[in-house]
């Protein structure tokens, strides 16, 4: 395996797993809100207008969407002031941070109401997730695919998948080539939803810390290759 391989396989895994894990987090424990998978908001604003849900709490979920297109375009933006490209990751990664330490200081902050604290964490860390969707688009070469939503990923490896079946392993190198992304990438999702579950019913969102700090993880090794491979 190449040092080239084995860094896609890392980024696209720690990324879908981040992804997972904050998406999970924030609908667990930040008023049943999608953070990654912010169009999945709209399925519950729908539902619970249509059961005569709490107002405010069913708009809420709609703002994820205009902050999600905020941050996608501010990272656009930024793409163009400088050329490292794992910026994005970094400042992900401190917004991350700083919301689960939000999170963590939230109950002494006895002038802030603990509602109005939990969705600024949970818009908050929406905008981080739209940071991640756009370094996927913007770098689409560093990753195996998108890492914020699953859909598009299953289906292509479930092509990958039948083309495998029908022609086997060797009769078509660039499914398994696919698949074998594709694994990293839905492994990754479905690893950090099951451990974001367990961690943001055990320490609320400020189990956001530790995505934060793997996203930095992840800015930081992709410096030392860049480094290690430049001319």
């Amino acid at each position: 395996m190449t040092e080239a391989t084995h860094n896609i396989n890392w980024v696209t895994f720690l990324l879908a797993w981040v992804a997972g894990f904050c998406d999970t987090a924030t609908f667990v424990s930040g008023d049943g809100i999608f953070s990654a998978h912010v169009t999945g908001n709209f399925i519950v604003f729908a539902a619970q207008v249509a059961t005569g849900g709490d107002h405010m709490e069913s708009w809420m979920k709609l703002i994820t969407f205009p902050v999600f297109v905020f941050a996608v375009m501010a990272a656009g933006w930024a793409v163009e002031k400088t050329q490292k490209k794992y910026k994005i990751l970094l400042v992900e990664g401190i917004v991350l941070m700083i919301c689960g330490i939000g999170a963590i200081l939230q109950p002494m902050l006895t002038g802030v109401e603990e509602k109005v604290m939990i969705y600024s964490i949970v818009m908050t860390t929406a905008a981080a997730m739209g940071l991640q969707n756009a370094f996927g688009k913007l770098f689409a070469k560093e990753t195996h695919g998108p890492t914020t939503m699953m859909t598009g990923n299953v289906t292509q490896a479930s092509l990958d998948l039948g083309n495998l079946i029908r022609k086997g392993r060797s009769g078509d190198a660039l499914a398994w080539k696919d698949f074998q992304g594709q694994v990293f990438t839905i492994g990754g999702f479905l690893a950090g939803c099951v451990i974001g579950a367990m961690m943001a019913k055990w320490l609320g969102l400020s189990a956001i810390l530790l995505p934060g700090v793997a996203v930095v993880v992840c800015y930081l090794q992709g410096e030392v290759l860049a480094r290690k491979f430049a001319p």
